[in-house]
Protein backbone atom coordinates (compact mmCIF):
# COMPACT_ATOMS: atom_id res chain seq x y z
CA UNK A 1 0.00 0.00 0.00
CA UNK A 2 1.18 3.56 -0.64
CA UNK A 3 1.31 6.13 1.84
CA UNK A 4 -0.44 9.48 1.93
CA UNK A 5 -2.30 11.08 4.90
CA UNK A 6 -5.78 11.51 3.83
CA UNK A 7 -6.80 13.01 6.44
CA UNK A 8 -5.12 15.66 5.43
CA UNK A 9 -5.22 15.11 2.03
CA UNK A 10 -1.17 15.58 1.56
CA UNK A 11 1.93 14.05 0.70
CA UNK A 12 3.51 15.68 3.79
CA UNK A 13 4.75 13.68 6.56
CA UNK A 14 5.11 10.51 4.40
CA UNK A 15 8.97 9.42 4.25
CA UNK A 16 11.49 9.27 1.66
CA UNK A 17 10.95 5.26 0.59
CA UNK A 18 7.29 5.83 0.60
CA UNK A 19 7.26 8.68 -1.56
CA UNK A 20 9.61 7.43 -3.96
CA UNK A 21 7.51 4.07 -4.30
CA UNK A 22 4.67 5.90 -4.83
CA UNK A 23 5.69 7.97 -7.83
CA UNK A 24 7.94 5.33 -9.14
CA UNK A 25 4.36 2.66 -9.01
CA UNK A 26 2.11 5.75 -10.41
CA UNK A 27 -0.03 6.15 -7.35
CA UNK A 28 1.31 9.76 -7.49
CA UNK A 29 3.25 11.99 -9.27
CA UNK A 30 6.13 14.47 -8.31
CA UNK A 31 4.37 17.18 -9.37
CA UNK A 32 1.69 16.20 -6.89
CA UNK A 33 4.39 15.24 -3.80
CA UNK A 34 6.57 18.56 -4.50
CA UNK A 35 3.29 20.98 -4.72
CA UNK A 36 1.98 19.43 -1.18
CA UNK A 37 5.49 20.47 0.26
CA UNK A 38 6.08 23.98 -1.14
CA UNK A 39 2.32 24.57 0.11
CA UNK A 40 3.07 23.05 3.88
CA UNK A 41 6.50 24.98 3.50
CA UNK A 42 5.21 27.94 2.53
CA UNK A 43 2.63 28.21 5.83
CA UNK A 44 4.97 26.97 8.36
CA UNK A 45 8.71 27.51 7.79
CA UNK A 46 7.64 31.25 9.30
CA UNK A 47 7.68 29.27 12.21
CA UNK A 48 11.10 27.96 12.54
CA UNK A 49 12.81 29.69 9.59
CA UNK A 50 14.85 26.46 8.13
CA UNK A 51 14.76 27.65 4.69
CA UNK A 52 17.48 30.61 3.51
CA UNK A 53 16.14 30.28 -0.24
CA UNK A 54 13.32 28.34 -1.50
CA UNK A 55 12.86 27.64 -5.44
CA UNK A 56 9.85 27.38 -5.59
CA UNK A 57 9.03 27.44 -9.53
CA UNK A 58 12.16 25.92 -10.48
CA UNK A 59 10.90 22.95 -7.95
CA UNK A 60 7.56 22.71 -9.81
CA UNK A 61 9.60 22.94 -13.37
CA UNK A 62 11.60 19.78 -11.96
CA UNK A 63 8.98 17.99 -10.73
CA UNK A 64 7.30 17.68 -14.07
CA UNK A 65 10.76 16.81 -15.18
CA UNK A 66 11.05 13.60 -13.53
CA UNK A 67 7.41 12.74 -14.25
CA UNK A 68 8.18 13.39 -18.05
CA UNK A 69 10.83 10.25 -17.59
CA UNK A 70 9.28 7.14 -19.15
CA UNK A 71 10.97 4.54 -17.21
CA UNK A 72 11.46 4.85 -12.86
CA UNK A 73 12.89 2.21 -12.08
CA UNK A 74 16.53 3.51 -11.48
CA UNK A 75 15.63 6.88 -9.39
CA UNK A 76 15.53 5.55 -5.52
CA UNK A 77 14.31 9.06 -4.57
CA UNK A 78 11.63 9.57 -7.53
CA UNK A 79 9.92 12.87 -6.57
CA UNK A 80 11.18 13.52 -3.43
CA UNK A 81 11.76 17.06 -1.98
CA UNK A 82 15.02 17.61 -0.16
CA UNK A 83 16.73 20.35 1.08
CA UNK A 84 20.43 21.24 1.08
CA UNK A 85 22.70 23.12 3.28
CA UNK A 86 23.18 26.49 2.19
CA UNK A 87 27.45 25.99 2.24
CA UNK A 88 27.08 23.39 -0.52
CA UNK A 89 26.31 24.68 -4.26
CA UNK A 90 23.33 24.41 -5.92
CA UNK A 91 23.22 25.86 -9.37
CA UNK A 92 21.55 28.56 -9.58
CA UNK A 93 21.75 29.98 -6.47
CA UNK A 94 24.62 31.98 -4.07
CA UNK A 95 26.65 29.71 -2.30
CA UNK A 96 25.70 31.57 1.66
CA UNK A 97 27.95 29.96 4.20
CA UNK A 98 25.76 31.39 7.28
CA UNK A 99 25.74 34.87 6.68
CA UNK A 100 25.57 38.18 3.49
CA UNK A 101 29.83 38.98 4.59
CA UNK A 102 30.46 34.78 3.67
CA UNK A 103 28.13 34.67 0.63
CA UNK A 104 29.93 33.49 -2.88
CA UNK A 105 28.55 34.30 -6.13
CA UNK A 106 25.63 32.41 -7.72
CA UNK A 107 26.99 28.86 -8.52
CA UNK A 108 26.92 27.44 -12.18
CA UNK A 109 27.17 23.69 -11.22
CA UNK A 110 25.48 21.26 -8.72
CA UNK A 111 28.01 20.22 -6.34
CA UNK A 112 28.72 16.81 -6.93
CA UNK A 113 26.33 15.44 -3.89
CA UNK A 114 23.50 17.46 -5.53
CA UNK A 115 23.85 16.43 -9.25
CA UNK A 116 23.73 12.37 -7.65
CA UNK A 117 20.50 13.41 -5.90
CA UNK A 118 19.25 14.85 -8.73
CA UNK A 119 20.06 12.22 -10.75
CA UNK A 120 18.24 9.88 -8.41
CA UNK A 121 15.43 11.74 -8.89
CA UNK A 122 15.24 14.18 -6.22
CA UNK A 123 14.00 17.26 -6.22
CA UNK A 124 15.65 20.32 -4.43
CA UNK A 125 12.80 22.53 -3.01
CA UNK A 126 15.79 24.96 -1.40
CA UNK A 127 18.97 25.66 1.10
CA UNK A 128 18.83 25.82 4.41
CA UNK A 129 20.38 28.10 7.24
CA UNK A 130 23.51 27.61 9.39
CA UNK A 131 25.70 29.75 11.51
CA UNK A 132 27.97 32.02 9.73
CA UNK A 133 30.94 29.31 8.13
CA UNK A 134 29.06 27.00 10.10
CA UNK A 135 30.97 27.25 13.13
CA UNK A 136 28.81 27.29 15.96
CA UNK A 137 25.98 24.57 17.16
CA UNK A 138 23.52 27.34 16.66
CA UNK A 139 21.63 28.55 13.78
CA UNK A 140 21.06 32.25 13.80
CA UNK A 141 21.93 35.83 12.06
CA UNK A 142 20.71 39.11 11.29
CA UNK A 143 17.86 38.20 9.32
CA UNK A 144 16.27 34.92 11.64
CA UNK A 145 17.08 32.53 14.82
CA UNK A 146 16.20 29.31 13.48
CA UNK A 147 13.93 27.43 16.01
CA UNK A 148 13.54 23.89 16.89
CA UNK A 149 10.58 22.32 15.86
CA UNK A 150 10.10 19.68 19.67
CA UNK A 151 10.42 23.03 21.42
CA UNK A 152 10.60 26.77 19.61
CA UNK A 153 12.40 28.49 22.40
CA UNK A 154 15.63 26.28 21.91
CA UNK A 155 17.89 25.85 19.00
CA UNK A 156 17.42 22.68 16.21
CA UNK A 157 21.72 22.86 17.03
CA UNK A 158 23.80 23.67 14.36
CA UNK A 159 25.71 23.80 11.56
CA UNK A 160 23.15 21.86 10.37
CA UNK A 161 20.44 23.41 12.24
CA UNK A 162 18.15 24.56 9.17
CA UNK A 163 18.27 21.24 7.66
CA UNK A 164 17.65 19.73 11.11
CA UNK A 165 14.69 21.55 11.73
CA UNK A 166 13.22 21.38 8.28
CA UNK A 167 12.99 17.11 8.38
CA UNK A 168 11.77 17.61 12.13
CA UNK A 169 8.78 19.71 10.88
CA UNK A 170 7.89 17.89 7.93
CA UNK A 171 8.83 20.02 5.52
CA UNK A 172 10.94 17.75 4.07
CA UNK A 173 11.41 14.07 4.17
CA UNK A 174 15.40 14.19 4.64
CA UNK A 175 17.48 16.67 4.36
CA UNK A 176 21.41 17.07 3.48
CA UNK A 177 23.99 18.17 5.81
CA UNK A 178 27.53 18.22 6.54
CA UNK A 179 29.58 17.64 9.44
CA UNK A 180 33.30 18.88 10.78
CA UNK A 181 32.87 18.61 13.80
CA UNK A 182 29.19 17.44 15.09
CA UNK A 183 27.50 19.41 12.38
CA UNK A 184 24.92 16.62 11.52
CA UNK A 185 25.11 14.97 14.89
CA UNK A 186 24.41 17.88 17.00
CA UNK A 187 21.24 18.43 15.33
CA UNK A 188 20.35 15.81 15.04
CA UNK A 189 20.34 15.04 18.61
CA UNK A 190 18.43 18.64 19.56
CA UNK A 191 15.84 17.51 16.81
CA UNK A 192 15.43 13.79 17.01
CA UNK A 193 16.80 12.51 14.26
CA UNK A 194 18.54 9.94 12.63
CA UNK A 195 22.12 11.50 11.59
CA UNK A 196 24.80 9.49 10.09
CA UNK A 197 28.44 11.46 9.66
CA UNK A 198 30.37 8.67 7.20
CA UNK A 199 34.28 8.02 8.23
CA UNK A 200 36.54 9.84 5.93
CA UNK A 201 36.89 9.30 2.44
CA UNK A 202 33.44 7.68 1.73
CA UNK A 203 31.80 10.39 0.18
CA UNK A 204 33.05 13.26 -1.74
CA UNK A 205 33.50 16.57 0.11
CA UNK A 206 34.45 18.98 -2.40
CA UNK A 207 33.66 21.94 -0.41
CA UNK A 208 37.45 23.64 -1.07
CA UNK A 209 38.51 25.64 2.27
CA UNK A 210 35.45 24.38 3.69
CA UNK A 211 36.88 20.86 4.61
CA UNK A 212 38.23 21.86 7.95
CA UNK A 213 41.55 19.80 7.30
CA UNK A 214 40.00 17.28 6.28
CA UNK A 215 37.23 16.92 9.00
CA UNK A 216 34.09 17.53 6.85
CA UNK A 217 31.78 14.59 5.67
CA UNK A 218 28.55 15.16 3.81
CA UNK A 219 25.47 13.23 4.68
CA UNK A 220 21.61 13.01 5.94
CA UNK A 221 19.12 13.90 8.13
CA UNK A 222 16.31 11.57 8.30
CA UNK A 223 13.20 10.31 10.55
CA UNK A 224 13.96 7.01 9.94
CA UNK A 225 16.75 4.43 9.44
CA UNK A 226 15.53 3.23 5.85
CA UNK A 227 15.28 6.56 4.56
CA UNK A 228 19.05 7.83 6.09
CA UNK A 229 19.88 4.34 4.53
CA UNK A 230 18.76 5.64 1.18
CA UNK A 231 19.91 9.17 1.64
CA UNK A 232 23.90 7.59 2.30
CA UNK A 233 23.65 5.38 -0.62
CA UNK A 234 22.74 8.06 -3.42
CA UNK A 235 25.44 10.18 -1.89
CA UNK A 236 27.98 7.33 -1.75
CA UNK A 237 27.07 6.64 -5.63
CA UNK A 238 25.73 2.64 -4.98
CA UNK A 239 22.76 1.29 -5.60
CA UNK A 240 20.50 1.31 -2.55
CA UNK A 241 20.15 -2.67 -1.05
CA UNK A 242 18.59 -4.07 2.31
CA UNK A 243 20.41 -3.51 5.00
CA UNK A 244 22.00 -6.79 6.17
CA UNK A 245 21.22 -8.13 10.08
CA UNK A 246 24.02 -8.05 12.08
CA UNK A 247 25.29 -10.87 14.14
CA UNK A 248 26.27 -10.77 18.02
CA UNK A 249 28.35 -7.66 18.84
CA UNK A 250 30.61 -6.59 21.48
CA UNK A 251 29.34 -2.59 22.20
CA UNK A 252 31.85 -0.67 24.20
CA UNK A 253 29.62 1.97 26.56
CA UNK A 254 31.08 5.00 27.73
CA UNK A 255 30.03 8.38 28.92
CA UNK A 256 33.66 9.89 29.65
CA UNK A 257 33.29 13.08 28.45
CA UNK A 258 36.26 14.20 25.99
CA UNK A 259 36.02 17.41 27.69
CA UNK A 260 37.04 18.53 31.35
CA UNK A 261 34.09 19.76 33.62
CA UNK A 262 30.91 18.98 30.56
CA UNK A 263 29.65 15.70 31.76
CA UNK A 264 26.41 14.38 30.33
CA UNK A 265 23.60 15.37 32.59
CA UNK A 266 20.62 12.64 34.05
CA UNK A 267 18.75 12.48 31.21
CA UNK A 268 21.39 11.87 28.97
CA UNK A 269 22.84 9.42 30.44
CA UNK A 270 19.52 7.96 31.09
CA UNK A 271 19.49 7.70 26.96
CA UNK A 272 22.42 5.51 26.65
CA UNK A 273 21.25 3.30 29.31
CA UNK A 274 18.50 2.92 27.18
CA UNK A 275 20.25 2.10 24.55
CA UNK A 276 22.18 -0.13 26.92
CA UNK A 277 18.85 -2.19 27.53
CA UNK A 278 18.02 -2.17 24.03
CA UNK A 279 21.28 -3.42 22.88
CA UNK A 280 21.26 -6.28 24.87
CA UNK A 281 17.43 -7.05 24.02
CA UNK A 282 18.60 -7.36 20.44
CA UNK A 283 20.97 -9.77 21.30
CA UNK A 284 24.46 -7.76 21.46
CA UNK A 285 26.46 -8.25 24.29
CA UNK A 286 27.59 -4.46 26.09
CA UNK A 287 30.82 -3.75 28.14
CA UNK A 288 31.76 -0.36 29.99
CA UNK A 289 35.27 0.81 27.91
CA UNK A 290 36.79 4.61 27.81
CA UNK A 291 38.46 5.71 24.61
CA UNK A 292 41.75 7.44 25.64
CA UNK A 293 40.75 11.15 25.14
CA UNK A 294 43.67 13.37 25.77
CA UNK A 295 43.94 16.59 27.15
CA UNK A 296 46.45 17.69 24.16
CA UNK A 297 43.53 15.87 21.65
CA UNK A 298 40.69 18.52 23.35
CA UNK A 299 43.13 20.89 22.75
CA UNK A 300 44.15 20.67 19.50
CA UNK A 301 40.70 20.03 18.51
CA UNK A 302 39.85 23.75 19.86
CA UNK A 303 43.09 25.01 17.94
CA UNK A 304 41.99 23.17 14.95
CA UNK A 305 37.91 24.87 15.07
CA UNK A 306 39.58 28.03 15.41
CA UNK A 307 41.70 27.80 12.36
CA UNK A 308 39.61 26.24 9.88
CA UNK A 309 37.82 29.59 10.18
CA UNK A 310 41.17 31.76 9.54
CA UNK A 311 41.87 29.40 6.42
CA UNK A 312 38.07 29.54 5.34
CA UNK A 313 38.58 33.54 5.43
CA UNK A 314 41.40 33.69 3.88
CA UNK A 315 41.32 31.43 1.45
CA UNK A 316 37.88 32.89 -0.27
CA UNK A 317 39.40 36.39 0.15
CA UNK A 318 36.03 37.13 2.40
CA UNK A 319 36.47 40.51 4.22
CA UNK A 320 36.62 40.41 7.89
CA UNK A 321 34.85 43.14 8.59
CA UNK A 322 31.72 41.67 6.94
CA UNK A 323 31.50 39.31 9.42
CA UNK A 324 29.74 38.90 12.68
CA UNK A 325 32.06 39.85 15.42
CA UNK A 326 32.08 36.64 17.48
CA UNK A 327 33.44 35.61 14.03
CA UNK A 328 35.75 37.95 13.42
CA UNK A 329 37.67 36.91 16.84
CA UNK A 330 37.38 32.96 15.84
CA UNK A 331 39.38 34.15 12.96
CA UNK A 332 41.44 36.23 15.04
CA UNK A 333 42.39 33.31 17.28
CA UNK A 334 43.06 31.24 14.60
CA UNK A 335 45.67 32.98 12.71
CA UNK A 336 47.32 33.17 15.60
CA UNK A 337 46.73 29.33 16.32
CA UNK A 338 48.31 28.61 12.83
CA UNK A 339 50.84 30.64 12.74
CA UNK A 340 52.22 28.64 15.67
CA UNK A 341 51.93 25.44 14.49
CA UNK A 342 48.85 24.45 16.59
CA UNK A 343 47.25 22.95 13.97
CA UNK A 344 49.11 19.59 13.19
CA UNK A 345 47.68 16.28 11.24
CA UNK A 346 50.04 13.84 12.84
CA UNK A 347 48.22 14.50 16.21
CA UNK A 348 45.56 14.19 14.56
CA UNK A 349 46.91 10.50 12.93
CA UNK A 350 48.22 9.62 16.67
CA UNK A 351 44.60 9.98 17.88
CA UNK A 352 43.10 8.07 14.87
CA UNK A 353 45.62 5.45 15.95
CA UNK A 354 44.72 5.22 19.43
CA UNK A 355 40.86 5.22 18.39
CA UNK A 356 41.90 2.14 16.35
CA UNK A 357 43.60 0.40 19.27
CA UNK A 358 40.48 1.37 21.20
CA UNK A 359 38.28 -1.11 19.63
CA UNK A 360 40.52 -4.03 18.65
CA UNK A 361 42.51 -3.71 22.18
CA UNK A 362 38.70 -4.02 23.86
CA UNK A 363 37.82 -6.61 21.29
CA UNK A 364 34.89 -4.22 20.47
CA UNK A 365 32.31 -3.49 17.38
CA UNK A 366 31.26 -0.48 17.88
CA UNK A 367 30.99 2.40 20.66
CA UNK A 368 28.38 3.79 22.77
CA UNK A 369 28.23 7.67 23.94
CA UNK A 370 25.99 10.43 24.51
CA UNK A 371 25.72 13.48 21.87
CA UNK A 372 24.72 16.13 24.00
CA UNK A 373 25.70 17.31 27.50
CA UNK A 374 22.37 18.70 28.37
CA UNK A 375 19.36 20.10 26.70
CA UNK A 376 19.36 21.78 23.66
CA UNK A 377 20.73 25.38 23.92
CA UNK A 378 17.84 28.52 23.87
CA UNK A 379 17.23 29.38 20.85
CA UNK A 380 18.70 33.26 20.74
CA UNK A 381 20.82 35.56 18.39
CA UNK A 382 23.81 33.84 19.69
CA UNK A 383 25.59 35.79 17.03
CA UNK A 384 25.19 39.18 19.08
CA UNK A 385 27.09 37.58 22.26
CA UNK A 386 30.34 37.60 22.97
CA UNK A 387 32.88 34.94 21.15
CA UNK A 388 33.32 33.48 25.07
CA UNK A 389 30.61 33.16 25.86
CA UNK A 390 29.62 31.13 22.50
CA UNK A 391 32.92 29.17 22.45
CA UNK A 392 32.06 28.17 26.25
CA UNK A 393 28.53 27.34 25.37
CA UNK A 394 29.23 25.14 22.36
CA UNK A 395 31.64 23.05 23.95
CA UNK A 396 30.02 22.51 26.62
CA UNK A 397 26.57 21.51 25.43
CA UNK A 398 28.35 18.76 22.63
CA UNK A 399 31.45 17.47 23.87
CA UNK A 400 30.91 14.03 22.77
CA UNK A 401 30.60 14.86 18.61
CA UNK A 402 34.24 16.23 17.49
CA UNK A 403 36.28 13.63 18.79
CA UNK A 404 35.35 11.02 15.52
CA UNK A 405 36.04 13.97 13.30
CA UNK A 406 39.19 14.60 14.56
CA UNK A 407 39.50 10.49 13.92
CA UNK A 408 37.83 10.24 10.81
CA UNK A 409 35.79 7.53 11.90
CA UNK A 410 32.62 7.17 10.93
CA UNK A 411 28.75 8.08 13.46
CA UNK A 412 25.55 8.34 14.25
CA UNK A 413 23.18 10.18 16.23
CA UNK A 414 19.56 7.96 16.77
CA UNK A 415 16.28 8.62 18.98
CA UNK A 416 15.69 6.58 21.79
CA UNK A 417 12.94 8.16 23.17
CA UNK A 418 11.87 11.59 24.82
CA UNK A 419 13.42 13.27 27.76
CA UNK A 420 11.82 14.07 30.99
CA UNK A 421 11.97 17.66 29.70
CA UNK A 422 9.83 16.87 26.93
CA UNK A 423 12.89 16.65 24.34
CA UNK A 424 14.27 14.26 22.24
CA UNK A 425 16.22 11.43 24.24
CA UNK A 426 19.44 10.30 21.38
CA UNK A 427 22.41 8.63 22.04
CA UNK A 428 25.93 8.42 19.23
CA UNK A 429 27.17 4.99 18.05
CA UNK A 430 30.63 4.88 16.89
CA UNK A 431 32.15 2.53 14.33
CA UNK A 432 35.94 1.83 13.14
CA UNK A 433 36.10 3.02 9.35
CA UNK A 434 34.20 1.41 7.37
CA UNK A 435 31.34 0.14 9.66
CA UNK A 436 28.40 3.08 7.81
CA UNK A 437 26.19 0.18 7.25
CA UNK A 438 26.78 -1.94 10.05
CA UNK A 439 25.99 1.82 12.09
CA UNK A 440 22.43 1.66 9.71
CA UNK A 441 21.60 -2.01 10.92
CA UNK A 442 22.28 -1.41 14.58
CA UNK A 443 19.93 1.73 14.47
CA UNK A 444 17.49 -0.41 12.62
CA UNK A 445 17.04 -3.08 14.98
CA UNK A 446 16.84 0.19 18.14
CA UNK A 447 14.20 1.76 15.73
CA UNK A 448 12.49 -1.81 15.67
CA UNK A 449 12.48 -2.80 19.27
CA UNK A 450 11.68 0.74 20.20
CA UNK A 451 10.27 3.31 17.39
CA UNK A 452 10.54 7.09 17.83
CA UNK A 453 7.93 10.13 17.15
CA UNK A 454 9.46 10.96 13.74
CA UNK A 455 8.26 14.70 13.19
CA UNK A 456 8.69 16.99 16.50
CA UNK A 457 4.86 16.99 18.69
CA UNK A 458 2.29 19.30 16.89
CA UNK A 459 4.68 18.37 12.93
CA UNK A 460 3.20 18.28 10.16
CA UNK A 461 1.26 21.25 11.43
CA UNK A 462 -2.85 20.99 10.24
CA UNK A 463 -3.75 23.00 6.90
Amino acid sequence: MWWRNEMADTWVGATAKQIARAVRRGDTSATQVVADHLDYLTRTDPVVAAFRTVRAAEAAAEAEKVDDQGEMGNLSLAGVPIAVKENTPVAGLPTWHGSAGARQAVAEEDHELVRRLRGAGAVVVGTTRMPELGLWGVTDDDSAVTRNPWALDRTPGGSSGGSAAAVSAGLVPIAHANDGLGSIRIPAACCGLIGLKPGRGVLPVNLGADDWFGLVEHGMLATTVADAALGFAVLAGRTPQPLSQPGRLRIAVSLKSPVVGASADEANRAAVSTATRLLAECGHDTMTADPAYSTSIGLRGLATWFAAAHRDVEAAGIERWKLQKRTRRHVAVGGWAWRRGYVREQDRKEFRDGCLDFFVDNGVDLLLTPVLAGPPLKAADWHRRGWLTNVVANVRNAPFAAPWNIAGFPAMTLPVGVRPDGLPATVQLIGPPGTELLLLAVAGQIELAAPWRRHAPGFPRPN
